[in-house]
């Protein structure tokens, strides 16, 4: 069923469309007789909501029901792009926020791609191997009419890595006969692209790298405090390891698992190989190590840090979080995940001067990644790795430059904020204008 969809009345997807709109009315930079202000009606809502049911058999042969849905936001700059999310917590809300955001964060990185999401009310861990598969097929057979390289191209998210993608291909592949870039993420072997998994959480610390060089200081020796223990997460350790900082936290469900001589490479290597090939749970991967300490119920931001990557989920870290980090002398905030700041945190920074890269600013490395893989199949070529990160690299510092070419600086802070969303939507009312009232 396709059909418009209002915003609801208190949501996620308010929340990020009120705080970028205020963020854009009170830049200055963009005079309100200006055109480009009527675009903002039109990005409160989405060009579509696609909704549908997913009907799958689990082992024991029962028929499983599940909802699944594809938000197609906006695709004034390319097709509609953004990843898929299985996990018992998505609802449409949350899809309409994410992809709204992803609209904002596609256009910064200037890459011809537009802005969508979807997903589906089923968590992956708790299923098997074959039942995952199945999952994805039933949900390809859904989704597949509204997708295609130059329509709408899904990419992975929470509960759907690599492996997931090549069974949403393979279901696809078989549906429509056609071999192409409709999906990225993919496994190697299938067209994807090497150094993707790596991109988002490379591309975050390489942000909040350059925001402490704005700062004249330097990542090297720095304490990193990171939330999450998912693919942006762990692929932000090892970059940080690196580049020589400290990292002392990661995080699960269950609590948080605090390294308290920083986590150390070979540790961090177990942990992604049991995760990849496992899917085992933080506290398990690290009991009986040594210098670990796994904190059941906690934060990890009750450590004192000097930079603070939250890479688990959104509204993850609030108020009374982020008054911990600042009376501990936090001195950058760079969001891994999409909008894991409440609003009531974003204003205790902003108050106090600590830079917070935003989300759409922040992590957009795994989407430009993801741009880059549709053009890397649309070539019929292969890349390496290095000639990926390298782009990566790139792209980032184009969208830190932007950022702060756009904040409207004050006594050197930089309101990174109010910079990605003048930035992003810049960009997305001069397309949108160009191409008239459509």
């Amino acid at each position: 069923m396709t059909e418009a969809t209002a915003v609801p009345a208190t949501s996620l997807h308010k929340q990020a469309v009120d705080r970028a709109e205020q963020t854009i009315r009170t830049a200055g930079s963009i005079a309100e007789a200006d055109d480009r202000w009527r675009v903002l009606d039109r990005l409160r809502r989405p060009d579509r909501v696609i909704r549908f049911r997913v009907t799958w058999l689990d082992d024991l042969g029962k028929v499983q029901i599940n909802n699944g849905w594809r938000v197609q936001y906006s695709n004034a700059l390319g097709p509609y792009k953004g990843g898929l999310r299985f996990d018992g917590a998505v609802d449409e809300d949350t899809l309409l926020f994410l992809g709204y955001e992803q609209c904002f964060k596609n256009a910064l990185t200037g890459l011809p791609i537009g802005g969508g999401k979807g997903g589906a009310d089923c968590t992956m861990r708790d299923l098997s191997e074959t039942e995952r598969m199945r999952f994805c097929q039933a949900f390809m057979a859904e989704y597949h009419r509204h997708g295609g390289p130059d329509i709408d191209v899904p990419a992975g998210d929470i509960g759907v890595g690599a492996k997931e993608i090549g069974y949403l291909f393979g279901a696809y592949r078989r549906l429509t006969g056609l071999h192409h870039g409709v999906l990225t993420g993919k496994p190697l072997v299938l067209g994807g692209l090497a150094g993707r998994a790596e991109a988002t959480g490379y591309g975050v610390v390489e942000f909040a790298r350059l925001m402490l060089e704005e700062q004249d200081a330097h990542l090297r020796g720095q304490r990193v405090a990171i939330s999450g223990s998912g693919n942006v997460a762990l692929y932000a350790a090892q970059r940080a390891l690196e580049l020589g900082a400290r990292v002392l936290t990661l995080s699960g469900r269950a609590g948080f698992a605090h390294f308290e001589d920083g986590l150390s490479e070979a540790l961090l290597e177990r942990i992604i190989d049991a995760r990849e090939n496992n899917g085992h749970r933080l506290e398990d991967m690290v009991r009986g190590e040594s210098g670990v300490n796994f904190v059941a119920g906690g934060e990890p931001w009750d450590v004192a840090c000097d930079v603070a990557l939250p890479c688990a989920t959104q509204n993850e870290l609030d108020g009374a979080a982020a008054e911990k980090l600042i009376g501990a002398g936090v001195k950058a905030v760079a969001e891994g995940a999409n909008m894991p700041l409440t609003d009531d945190a974003n204003d205790a920074f902003i108050d106090a001067k600590i830079p917070v890269g935003p989300g759409k600013a922040a992590n957009a490395g795994g989407v430009a990644c993801s741009a880059l893989e549709m053009s890397q199949n649309a070539q019929h070529a292969t890349w390496d790795k290095q000639t990926t990160l390298d782009r990566l690299d790139g792209i980032i510092g184009s969208i830190h430059r932007a950022c702060v070419r756009h904040a409207g600086t004050e006594d050197g802070f930089v309101d990174y904020n109010r910079g990605a969303d003048v930035a992003g939507f810049r960009k997305l009312a001069d397309a949108i204008i160009a191409q008239g009232v459509v």
